[in-house]
């Protein structure tokens, strides 16, 4: 079992200040697979100090020096890709094919398109017209808070903007998946990130990440995770009037256009169901089919999900492991059994287990039909492999059905791309994907509605890690 038992604070591994012991278990296997320590209000503390007194001479080097330090982190990173895959793998159960590709690509596509944004970016812009100009200048010190489901896309979703605009930081990961956290707090050290610039704390969100969210030397937080969470956090920063970036949960449409050819873009979209084991936040489980082709649409997505191979995460392949413990497999497991008994027919999967396993937070794919948006499973996020189907009489009618959730973080539209212009711009969400699901490096990713606030990734995610000053002169 790995022990990660120390802290990263002011470039050294330091013990904790009365922190407790913590085991990280493999949902695979239920045992005990790390041991972290959750950090307490000292460690944090002494984290926000050092990245306060970095921040004095941080924030000063140009951006020349900055980009060469994040070109340093994406080649240490590269080394450690192995590495990372393995920790991913065990600690959340992302099979290790998908966590050595996936995920870890995930993050390396963050540090390079946040690099990539820096070409055309002005740091200082005139106004029109008269003596003055805007200028970008870096926030301060950054409280990073990441999930478990993809974590280093969150980490380096938020690191790599902080380290090119001049920001410190303070990074606390999900106590579920840290050790993917501590070997990219070792890959900083290696590429020179200077002493304070970047901190690790791990810990939990009632510990370590109430104490960030109220500090009053923390000048920004950003986090990731559900919208519960997030309120809370919104509340915690309030008496600071802290900058408070998220992005939250979802309950992403798949609306399936009349003319869709099921066989040739169906599938690209269904994927996103299953990528991950379904624990993706913009994973499109509300399928919108047109209602004349309703029982076309069952066998089709019926027979997907059928074919849905579930298995161990160290088998090499392209099948789903099991989700990342044991409470979010009883959430799931009563959101199943809640759907059949609010009248949704039940099509594939079910409660329970899957048939090859016997132990483990294994989910079987699961699909089910006449959901109208009066059901919980309508509204509430599954995050696990559950596709639901609800039928629709025309576009206006999909359109409005889409849009009935308190959600807005992502969209898919299944069809014909000529036809899809006309329902993309009246999807309310921060990213509507064409005949497929994910975003491009370089995008904007955040959400409307309660998915949060703010964007992360290129340009727009690198102008939510700075402040605005206008200099006006006489």
């Amino acid at each position: 079992m790995r022990e990660l038992l120390k802290h990263y604070i002011d470039g050294q591994w330091v013990e904790s200040e009365g922190g407790r012991r913590y085991e990280v278990i493999n949902p695979a296997t239920e045992e005990a697979c790390a041991a972290i320590t959750l950090g307490s209000e000292a460690d944090v503390d002494k984290a926000v100090a050092a990245a306060k007194r970095a921040f004095e001479t941080y924030s000063q080097t140009t951006i020349e020096e900055r980009a060469a330090l994040l070109t340093r982190i994406i080649a240490e990173y590269k080394k450690r890709i192995p590495d990372f895959a393995a920790v991913i793998s065990e600690e959340m159960g992302s099979p290790i094919s998908f966590a050595g590709t996936a995920q870890t690509g995930a993050g390396i596509s963050y540090l390079l398109g946040s690099l990539e944004a820096l070409d055309g970016f002005h740091w200082e812009e005139p106004i029109a017209g008269v003596n003055a100009r805007i200028v970008y200048e870096p926030v301060g010190v950054v409280a990073a808070i990441t999930p478990w489901n993809w974590p280093l896309n969150q980490i380096c979703a938020k690191i790599a903007p902080c380290i090119l605009a001049g920001n410190t930081v303070i990074l606390k990961p999900s106590e579920e998946c840290p050790s993917n956290a501590a070997i990219f707090a070792e890959v900083l050290d290696a590429a020179g990130v200077p002493p304070g610039v970047f901190n690790l704390v791990q810990g939990d969100g009632l510990g370590v990440g109430v104490a960030l969210t109220k500090h009053v030397d923390v000048d920004m937080v950003s986090f990731t995770g559900s919208t519960r969470a997030g309120i809370q956090i919104a509340k915690n920063a309030a008496d600071t009037v802290k900058r408070v970036h998220q992005e939250l949960g979802g309950k992403s449409p798949n609306l399936v256009l009349e003319d869709a050819d099921f066989a040739a873009n169906l599938p690209a979209t269904l994927s996103g169901v299953i990528a991950n084991t379904g624990q993706s936040c913009i994973a499109p489980t509300r399928l919108l089919v047109p209602a004349a082709r309703k029982a076309e649409a069952e066998a089709f997505v019926r027979d997907y999900f059928a074919a849905v191979k579930v298995a161990s995460p160290t088998e090499e392949g392209g099948h789903i492991g099991p989700v990342v413990n044991k409470a979010q497999w009883t959430k799931i497991q009563s959101l199943i059994e809640k759907s059949i008994e609010e009248g949704a027919s039940l099509l594939q999967g079910g409660p329970g287990l899957p048939d090859s396993v016997n132990r483990g937070y294994y989910i079987r794919p699961t699909v089910f039909s006449d959901v109208t948006p009066d059901m919980t499973i309508f509204h509430e996020e599954t995050f696990g492999p559950v596709a639901t189907i609800t039928t629709y009489t025309d576009i206006d009618d999909a359109i409005e059905l889409a849009n009935r959730t308190n959600y807005g973080l992502s969209a898919t539209v299944t069809g014909d791309p000529e036809a899809a212009k006309a329902v993309v711009g009246k999807l309310r969400a921060g990213l509507v994907a064409v005949n497929q699901w994910g975003g491009v490096k370089g995008g904007a990713f955040g959400g409307y509605k309660q998915s949060g606030n703010g964007r992360e990734g290129g340009r727009h995610g690198l102008k939510d890690f700075m402040e605005v000053k206008t200099i006006v002169n006489a």
